[in-house]
């Protein structure tokens, strides 16, 4: 086999060799300067969320190396920037530190277990080329989930903004908490000067035409300047001297009652992870013109999270603020990661008692304005405006996950979502079509008050495919529609329909339980003397029909291509002129039976139904 048949295989499992062997030479100051910047953000950043999710702030660094720089070989994004995010804290929060019963160690190890379970589950799940599961997190639900998480984020990193001590877990709790011990002189002004000073830096940052990371470098430096030259190190909490050594396991101590315990959050955790990175990824590679493999995207993803918890890390995803960073300062390939990554394992041996002036507070202003970026109040009223129901679903996961738990909260939205799909295929929409005056095709009636009744035909639309959960509804629904237009039609003295036309293109199915519902509803209507005709009835589903044994039933005159064939059939006239209405008709002969459709028979055609 050639060398670039060989090279070609290689790239296919690990892309970012693929690219490392066709490098053009002009990107390599663009990544490096791109690394740069980027190291300077995911610094701060990864140690903030490390101390969000109940970890030390180390391994928020641990946990942006090494998955950075396995994603940077083996994910199939470019720019892609893997690294603890503000979606995954809570729950690393809620599921990770009430199991360490307060040992440190022990939460790390918990972590890493986490992410490596993650990591598997990611894994097995690209290699079944299961991505679809994501769609489980409806817009809707992700939409309340992503401002419930905000929420948290910013409840749990307001008492360390100002230097506040609160024993409260829950949201409410935390900021109630910090209110109590403001008024009762219990936080501390230092702290809270610094972390506000911070916090209003970092915002004018992302004002200002500088890029969002100035703010957050200036921030950072200055609060650590600041305290170092006054001393303030002994009367505010710090960060501490960061602990020298290399990326190593972390997993000691732990059992497999650990992994029972920890199954559940994997499961939550894989979810939200690889929605939001498949979501980014779509994103940055539809901007740049490239495609990306879901199920591809989720395997790299799965071993960026294996690698970090194997190595003292937690779980990860994309970032949806340091992405846009790397790409905005230029980066071109996944070079740029592998410098950030290497810029940051080099702060860590050289310096690591930089942050032993480095405030928790300032850490806490970084996190939350971070958080900010989750909230989107505009799509939940824009919700409210479009579909309550999606709107509720999108009030329901918030709700849920503020008050019940991060987890618990998205089962239950998870399950509500489930139940408003039922709910939508057990009462469709249905409807009576007719014939308006000076418009082509059938139009719903309920719509259009002024359409009018073919005489001889009732023609009926149910919006849904034909399930046990609809099909029952179906046949009430056909008895009531025809027996309210036979006591219309007597009333006028018009003439008695006697063939019922099924405009049948939204039923995309028909399971054994329909299938009877259907059967006995041909014999109510053939016992008022009507026959049912099924109008743009899609091939598979006659196939459904004949595999049921109702092709008897069901013959081959009882299927027209069209409404309008179906109505001609039955008429036996062609209407040319619509200006006039129903009742402009001119006679056609033929054979009997339904006609095929002519050249403007289609269903955008004069027949076809609206």
């Amino acid at each position: 086999m050639s060398s670039r048949g060989s090279l070609d295989r290689v790239a296919r499992w690990a892309p970012g060799i693929g690219v490392a062997a066709r490098y053009d030479r002009r990107w390599l100051w663009p990544d490096v300067r791109a690394g740069l910047v980027l190291s300077a953000v995911l610094i701060p950043v990864g140690m903030g969320y490390a101390q969000a999710s109940g970890l030390p702030a180390h391994t928020g660094l641990y946990a942006t190396i090494v998955p950075m720089l396995a994603y940077a070989v083996l994910g199939p994004s470019r720019l892609l920037v893997l690294a603890p995010d503000s979606a995954l804290a809570p729950v690393l929060l809620a599921a990770v530190v009430p199991l360490a019963g307060g040992a440190e160690h022990r939460a790390v190890a918990l972590a890493g277990l986490l992410s490596v379970l993650v990591g598997l589950l990611l894994l097995l799940a690209g290699v079944l080329r299961l991505g679809f599961v994501t769609d489980l997190l409806s817009l809707p639900i992700r939409t309340g989930f992503l401002n419930a998480l905000a929420l948290l984020v910013l409840a749990s990193q307001l008492p360390g903004l100002v230097g506040a001590d609160v024993g409260a877990g829950d949201p409410v709790g935390q900021v109630t908490g910090t209110v109590a011990a403001i008024a009762a002189g219990g936080a501390s002004p230092t702290a809270a000067g610094l972390g506000g000073g911070a916090l209003a830096l970092i915002v004018l940052g992302r004002l200002l035409p500088l890029g969002k990371a100035a703010g957050l470098v200036v921030a950072v430096v200055a609060a650590s300047a600041v305290t170092a030259a006054l001393g303030l190190q002994d009367t505010v909490p710090v960060v501490g001297e960061m602990p020298r050594g290399l990326p190593a396991p972390a997993l000691g101590g732990l059992g497999w009652a650990d992994v029972g315990t920890l199954a559940g959050p994997a499961v939550a955790v894989a979810l939200i992870s690889f929605a939001d990175t498949a979501a980014l990824s779509r994103a940055f590679a539809g901007r740049h013109g490239e495609a990306v493999d879901a199920n591809r995207e989720m395997t790299g993803l799965g071993l960026a999270n294996l690698a970090a918890g194997a190595l003292g890390g937690f779980a990860v995803s994309a970032s949806g603020s340091r992405t846009p960073v790397a790409e905005q300062a230029g980066a071109r390939s996944q070079l740029a990661h592998v410098v950030a990554a290497a810029l940051i394992l080099v702060f860590m041996q050289a310096l690591p008692g930089v942050t032993r002036y480095l405030p928790e507070s300032v850490l806490a202003a970084v996190v939350m304005v971070a958080a900010l970026s989750l909230l989107d109040v505009r799509g939940l009223v824009r919700l409210w405006r479009m579909d309550r129901t999606d709107a509720v679903l999108g009030t329901a996961a918030l709700l849920g996950v503020l008050l019940v738990g991060v987890l618990e909260g998205l089962a239950v939205a998870v399950g509500l979502a489930l139940v408003a799909v039922v709910v939508r295929g057990w009462r469709p929409y249905r409807t009576e079509l007719g014939l308006v005056r000076g418009r082509r095709g059938y139009h719903d009636r309920r719509r259009h008050p002024e359409a009018e009744r073919v005489p001889g035909v009732l023609i009926l639309r149910f919006d849904a495919p034909l399930s046990f959960l609809n099909g029952a509804l179906f046949n009430q629904w056909v008895r009531r529609a025809v027996g309210h237009a036979l006591r219309q039609v007597e009333a006028a003295g018009g003439e008695r329909p006697g063939t019922l036309v099924l405009a049948a293109e939204p039923v995309t199915d028909v399971d054994t339980t329909a299938a009877e519902e259907l059967a006995d509803v041909d014999d109510w209507l053939a016992g008022r003397g009507l026959t049912l005709v099924f109008a743009e009835l899609k091939g598979p589903v006659k196939d459904t029909l004949e595999r049921y044994g109702l092709a008897e039933r069901f013959g081959p005159e009882r299927f027209a291509p069209t409404v309008g064939a179906a109505v001609d059939a039955v008429t036996g006239a062609l209407r040319e002129d619509i200006a006039e209405g129903p009742g402009d008709r001119t006679d056609i002969a033929g054979p009997p039976g339904l006609p095929e459709p002519g050249p403007a028979d289609g269903p955008s055609g004069p027949r076809g139904p609206a």
